[in-house]
């Protein structure tokens, strides 16, 4: 069986890598001949490093389905309209937004140093901060703060953009209109009803609503309606809900 997972907040929490534990019972599943694809909003180059050497070879969708990897080869990076990327910047000029923008590995970053995404951004130093117009091409927008958060919201809300707000963040994801996980599953040859998710947020749902069997962990509305199982946001809880579905998939 496949078994598609989110990273943070799912299986590793707080920006780190994840834990012995963690791995090592993702280790038994590929032992038991399961396939791993890890999906997440950071993208392919903040992936990375929060996985152990052996597990950074699966295949990785990066950037909300952004970026697709297979075994170390990347094998597709979708881009932002630059008729759609101009409009976005003219809304973040007239909201003065704060935002991190990721090309195809370079980015540009105008928020504070103490913010979370900084704390996860480029952890190994690849890549490098470029000035605005230096970006060659924009995959993801990420919106951190503006002079009026939800009228921005609202206005980007009615571009033809994928777009997620996290609340609890009170963060803004921007990607390309019909780019999700789950058209960068597809691309991976995933089918529907061929596989089992982890997630934690609202982006995780367009992979949830196609998956054979779905945990949302945490408490996160959206998601627990389209999700056929719900587990705390603890590690040894998700990691015995794990174990829960392996030893199902024996049978």
């Amino acid at each position: 069986m496949i078994l598609v997972f989110d990273l943070d907040g799912t299986i590793c929490y707080k920006g780190k890598p994840l834990s012995p534990n963690m791995v090592e019972c993702l280790d038994r599943l590929v032992g038991e001949g399961h396939e791993l694809i890890f999906a997440s909003a950071r993208p392919i180059r903040d992936l990375l490093p929060v996985l152990p050497d052996h597990l950074r070879f699966c295949s990785l969708v990066g950037g909300n389905g952004g970026f697709v990897q297979r075994e170390g080869r990347l094998l597709s990076v979708s881009y932002l309209e630059k008729s759609i990327a101009d409009r976005i910047l003219q809304l973040i000029r007239k909201y003065e937004a704060a935002f991190l923008i990721d090309s195809d590995w370079d980015y540009c970053y105008t928020g504070t140093s103490d913010h979370p995404i900084r704390q996860n951004l480029d952890p190994g130093g690849a890549a490098r901060n470029l000035a605005l117009d230096e970006l060659a091409a924009m995959v993801k927008i990420v919106i951190l703060q503006s002079s009026n958060f939800d009228r921005l919201y609202s206005e980007l809300a009615a571009l033809p953009v994928a777009i997620y707000l996290h609340g609890n963040e009170k963060i803004i994801d921007i990607s390309p209109k019909g780019i999700d996980k789950w058209t960068g599953l597809q691309k991976l040859g995933v089918q529907q009803n061929q596989f089992i998710a982890f997630g934690n947020d609202a982006n995780d749902v367009p992979m949830f609503v196609h998956a054979h069997r779905s945990v949302c962990v945490g408490n996160h509305a959206e998601l627990q309606n389209v999700s056929t199982d719900n587990v705390a946001c603890d590690e040894d809880e998700v990691i015995r809900k794990i174990e829960e579905i392996a030893a199902i998939l024996k049978l």
